[in-house]
Formats: structure tokens, sequence, C-alpha cells
């Protein structure tokens, strides 16, 4: 899989308006706010499972209500569009679990 050049990246960027590259490597991320532990947990259980069925794999961290999410196919090197895919997904799950 090869990494996306400057046209496609630029492209998906301003489709994905709540994600931005990352400033030390060929990265998006994006930050989230739920209503409570639960709501964040229920939105990280859909994410897993939807990307267990792409195999490709989010790096976050949760703490209490808040997510945080990186996306890079590691073996690519870097921003593909399988990340601009996940990040979809997330953005719908998100909208869904009242994420912000």
């Amino acid at each position: 899989m090869k990494t996306l050049i400057e046209s496609e990246r630029s492209a998906a960027l301003s489709e994905l308006a709540a994600w931005r590259l990352q400033t030390n490597r060929d990265a998006i991320e994006r930050s989230l706010r739920f209503k409570d532990f639960s709501a964040a947990w229920g939105f990280m259980s859909r994410v897993a499972l939807a990307a267990e069925a792409m195999d490709h794999h989010p790096e976050w961290f949760n703490v209490w209500n808040r997510v945080d999410i990186v996306l890079s196919t590691h073996d690519a090197g870097g921003l593909t569009v399988r990340d601009i895919e996940l990040a979809r997904r997330i953005d719908q799950f998100a909208k869904e679990a009242g994420g912000a």
C-alpha cells in the first residue's frame, strides 16, 4: 500500500475537518470528549470492532471521557487510504456516540 501524495492528503483532510496532521510524523490525529467514561468506552469498542475487521488498528489513549486517536499505516510508513477510511468510520461512530 502506498502513502498518500500531497493532493490526496489535502483533499482527505478538507473532508475530515476534525483531524489534523501530526507535526512529527506522517499521521493524523483527533481528540474527542464524551459525556462520561461509559460513552467513551462504548465508542472505543465500536472503533475496535471496525478496526479489527479492517485489520487496521489505531493508536489511542483514553482517560475518563477523553479519547485521543492517531492513525498511520505502519507497514507503508505513513498515511494511506486505509487511515482515511478508518477516520471516516471513527467520525461516524463519534457522531452517534455524542463525541465532540
